[in-house]
């Protein structure tokens, strides 16, 4: 007889608060993607080719992932260190995304009938 065991992921908390998302762009020149990203993100290439995946540590210790735009991986350094301090940072790597910054999030335009 065999035994199955289904393991339980333990939920985290969001870090940012929807007042510091919105606050972001301005104060950082960033954008917030996907917070705690999955694998799944880490691998999806319909993401702009200016986002950096960004591990730190979380408050609780344990290792987190985000997926953030970016010009300036400087920026994003500023952002994590001023949300949770020094020693929490642990890599900026670049993201999975092979998409133009340019056109990422622009739908295509509808063709219009040709007049005869």
């Amino acid at each position: 007889m065999t035994t199955t065991t289904t393991s339980t992921e333990k939920m985290n908390e969001p870090n940012w608060t929807t007042h510091e998302k919105s606050c972001l762009k301005n104060k950082y020149s960033t954008d917030l993607l996907v917070e705690n990203c999955s694998p799944i993100h880490l691998t999806d290439k319909t993401f702009p080719s200016d986002a950096y995946v960004v591990t730190f540590r979380n408050p609780d210790g344990e290792i987190q992932k985000d997926l953030v735009r970016s010009a300036k991986r400087v920026n994003i350094f500023d952002m994590y260190y001023d949300k949770f301090g020094q020693g929490a940072m642990l890599s900026i790597d670049f993201g999975p995304g092979n998409v133009n910054p340019k056109l990422w999030g622009n739908k295509p335009q509808e063709e219009k009938k040709k007049r005869r």
